[in-house]
């Protein structure tokens, strides 16, 4: 494959323009040959790192995991064990984050179900939001509040 300009790479590997440009800046995708006109161009090598790169953090896998499983990819007679437990790391972070989802699921259903369908002075939906305590004092308060880290903690690269 002929290389392509940023714009196409972007296209072909599901990554968009900007967050190439940061997988760069912070290294994880190596510095592209620039045409004459100083336009960035990329390699098939490159296209295959980029999807690579975007599986990765599909996954939820952080930056610098993927960091380290590209290190592992670019030397492939190493043993696996090391990806192994970067894999089995981000398993062990997503059945937490899963138990703390199961957890706020069951507060919701309890609220539900403690409605009387009565007056708002009575709703124990209200009721419960209403609870002065700290997140730090009810275990599914907790679990909602990790819950909520779960669509973007992991992701910072747009």
């Amino acid at each position: 494959m002929k290389g392509v300009q940023i714009g196409e790479a972007a296209r072909v590997s599901g990554v968009k323009v900007p967050t190439i440009r940061y997988y760069e800046q912070i290294g994880l995708l190596g510095v592209p040959r620039r045409t004459q006109g100083n336009r960035r161009t990329f390699e098939a090598a490159d296209l295959r790192r980029l999807a690579f790169i975007r599986h990765a953090r599909e996954l939820g896998f952080d930056i610098e995991a993927t960091r380290a499983l590209l290190a592992l990819q670019d030397d492939p007679d190493r043993p696996c064990a090391e990806a192994d437990a970067i894999a089995r790391a981000r398993l062990a972070e997503v059945q937490r984050r899963i138990g703390a989802l199961r957890a706020l699921e069951a507060e919701l259903n309890r609220m539900i179900l403690g409605c009387a369908h009565g007056k708002v002075a009575q709703c124990r939906v209200i009721e419960a939001l209403a609870d002065d305590r700290g997140p730090r004092d009810r275990p599914a308060k907790r679990a909602a509040r990790e819950a909520r880290e779960i669509g973007g903690s992991s992701r910072g690269d747009g």
